[in-house]
């Protein structure tokens, strides 16, 4: 019997002034459940969100929806295979934002208020320059599992608490250093992106961000020679990637919903479900008894050959 064919991930963004959300919301939802499509799609008045999963056909069939839209008509999307579907349910959404930073007045969608895209291509050189300063958007726990030489981490929980850091921390550092670029990333470039155009709208000069993210950076860029390190999260059930968007060696911890390396999972923290070193100390005994009998009837459903919520 032949293996099935692996499905077809895809993530993307694009910032968009959209109208009709509620019809556009009816209609993603039924054409992604008739091509078997799970994930999470968000929409807002900026722009569209997503990381869905499935057949190609399906997959495909959404994007082209998305992209007869006005302003959307250059969605593009950063792809990667997964043995299994690498999603639960389907989601979508509407949304304030498609990505939360609190900030009413940013409009990435503009094409004047984003710092300038630089290609993958572009991208080492740009941050080997010792004029540059790189700056991580993303949030403490994916940095800690992968970056960028020499980045900056701002240590944030979310990404909310970044117009508090750049007061706090950059301004003063931007002072100080006098650099001639700042160069910021993420994941996808949907927050590095919309960091740009708070920068700018602070008066910072000289800002870049990363097009297409640290995923199109691993999906064009060789790994000998690269820049990377470790290994890149992901907010799908592969959890992290490695340089050839391979699924990688995290697992998440199912307690507290933080990744743990293979060393991780080696502590006497760690129980697996229940807790880790994450979170070891963030739940009571009642918590912990519940984790462990959720676990329980994932293993119970592992046994019949099914999937559980919990997994």
């Amino acid at each position: 019997m032949m293996a099935p064919a692996p499905l077809l991930v895809a993530a993307f963004y694009r910032f968009a002034a959209l109208e009709g959300l509620d019809d556009l919301q009816d209609q993603l939802q039924e054409l992604a459940c008739a091509g078997e499509v799970r994930g999470t799609i968000l929409l807002a008045e900026e722009g569209v969100n997503g990381t869905i999963c499935g057949p190609a056909a399906g997959v495909q069939a959404v994007l082209q929806r998305l992209r007869a839209l006005p302003g959307l008509e250059r969605l593009q999307a950063k792809f990667s295979e997964a043995p299994h579907q690498a999603f639960h349910r389907l989601k979508v959404r509407l949304k304030r934002e498609i990505v939360t930073m609190g900030v009413a007045e940013v409009k990435p969608y503009l094409v004047s208020e984003v710092g300038a895209h630089v290609p993958p291509a572009q991208w080492d050189a740009l941050i080997r320059d010792p004029g540059t300063l790189v700056i991580d958007t993303r949030n403490r726990y994916e940095v800690a599992i992968g970056t960028f030489a020499g980045a900056i981490d701002p240590g944030t929980e979310s990404f909310r608490e970044f117009p508090q850091w750049v007061e706090r921390q950059l301004r003063p550092l931007v002072a100080e250093r006098q650099p001639t670029a700042i160069a910021m990333f993420c994941t996808g470039g949907i927050r590095c992106e919309k960091a740009t155009a708070y920068l700018q709208q602070q008066g910072f000069e000289g800002v870049h961000h990363l097009e297409g993210g640290i995923l199109r950076y691993l999906e064009e860029m060789p790994e000998e020679g690269s820049s990377w390190r470790g290994e890149c999260f992901v907010f799908d059930q592969r959890v992290a990637v490695n340089h050839r968007l391979e699924p990688g060696e995290h697992s998440l911890c199912h307690a507290c919903g933080l990744p743990l390396a293979p060393e991780d999972r080696q502590l006497a923290s760690y129980v697996a479900g229940v807790s880790c070193r994450h979170c070891i100390d963030r739940f009571t005994d009642a918590d912990r008894a519940r984790f462990a009998e959720r676990q329980h009837q994932m293993r119970l459903a592992a046994q019949r050959g099914e999937s559980h919520i919990g997994g």
